[in-house]
């Protein structure tokens, strides 16, 4: 373990982002309202001015090197990782996990309140996804390591944890499924914001409750799917147009933090301007969006293990306005070991951001029975 260098984005990078907003050529609008057909064109212009002029990275980049982060090197490549030490001594360590478009800035929150002594208490790891801000991308596709093997490493190896809790939220949620699946003897348990699909099963079977869930998801994949067939099937013409334009690269996760979080349309009543400029900023200073799409590729193409069965104890927590709609328990236990299943009364797909004292009280009260 080392500690981490700092961030130092040059002043030659930052003028040169600050060059390309200004210079920015706007799409040409279409006669419909809003966010009609994506991203809304005055409010990224909005975004887009102040991002140019009165945003100050540097502040931001101050509290973020002000973070508890670490290094490691594992199996060939370099882990980032922020680590809070718990305030309770014997709590369970707890690994968290977040996903797309999101960075380990999502998390720190949710971290601070769970390592306190008034929340769990125990130690909490919030490592980088691979090719996410600051962590590099695992060197080889479709062949190991992969993510979930480099995290039991981190935790077990390189952090002396011999058993330890995970948590995730959409690509997250996968790793440490594939986490606890691989590895049940360390992971004393697994909370999760999102399930895999259950690899199989008879459509026969299926509940009133499951079937229209499944109606659900098929509507919203028909409306709201497109960015991830895109990712997942050609990502890498997608990813130089928003590598070489900030504008772009701002609309395309704006979209996404008004949509799926529970916000009512209003994207400033859940993040502030700084909040969407920081995430922005980290994947366009440390040129990270192209890789950030690798874990669409790789599942798509089954590059990576699939989630079979989860056996460790499992809570699921449901948030309303997180993408896809909430599947019942039932769907859940097909392929989990379910023993917690909560629906929350508001939050979305940024539930560590947008309610992390709901999501903190749901991680520690079902940890609490297996320190």
């Amino acid at each position: 373990m080392r500690e981490a260098s700092m961030l130092d984005v040059s002043g030659a990078d930052l003028e040169d982002l600050r060059s390309r907003l200004r210079a920015t050529r706007w799409a040409t609008p279409w006669p419909v309202p809003g966010w009609t057909a994506g991203t809304d064109g005055d409010e990224l212009k909005r975004l887009v001015g102040y991002w140019a002029s009165a945003y100050d990275w540097r502040k931001q980049e101050a509290a973020i090197n002000a973070l508890p982060h670490h290094y490691a090197e594992i199996d060939g490549t370099t882990v980032h990782y922020l680590r809070y030490d718990g305030e309770r001594e014997g709590a369970l360590p707890i690994l968290l996990a977040n996903g797309w478009p999101s960075t380990f800035l999502e998390l720190t929150g949710l971290a601070e309140r769970l390592s306190s002594s008034s929340g769990h208490g125990g130690t909490v790891i919030v490592p980088s996804l691979p090719g996410y801000g600051l962590a590099p991308q695992l060197p080889a596709v479709g062949a190991p390591p992969f993510t979930h093997d480099v995290w039991h490493r981190l935790m077990s190896d390189e952090l002396g944890f011999a058993r330890y809790g995970a948590h995730g939220s959409d690509i997250g949620a996968g790793d440490v499924a594939r986490l606890a699946q691989a590895y049940p003897a360390s992971v004393a348990g697994l909370h999760v914001l999102d399930v895999a699909r259950p690899p199989h099963y008879d459509p026969a079977s299926l509940t009133v409750d499951e079937q229209a869930y499944l109606d659900a998801e098929e509507a919203w994949e028909v409306e709201e799917r497109g960015y991830s067939h895109q990712q997942q099937t050609r990502p890498l013409t997608l990813a130089q147009g928003l590598s070489d334009s900030p504008s772009g690269l701002l609309a395309w996760i704006l979209e996404k933090y008004r949509a799926w979080s529970d916000c009512g349309g209003d994207v400033s009543t859940r993040f502030s301007d700084d909040f969407l400029l920081t995430q922005a900023s980290l994947y366009w200073f440390t040129n990270a969006i192209s890789t950030s799409f690798r874990p669409y590729y790789e599942r798509a193409h089954r590059l990576v293990p699939p989630v079979e069965r989860v056996e460790v104890p499992t809570a699921v927590a449901l948030f309303p306005a997180d993408l896809g709609g909430r599947f019942p328990r039932s769907w859940a236990e097909r392929a989990y070991h379910v023993t917690r299943y909560t629906r929350m009364p508001r939050g979305g797909h940024f539930a560590a951001h947008e309610e992390p004292d709901l999501l903190a009280a749901d991680i520690t009260e079902f940890f609490r029975d297996l320190d």
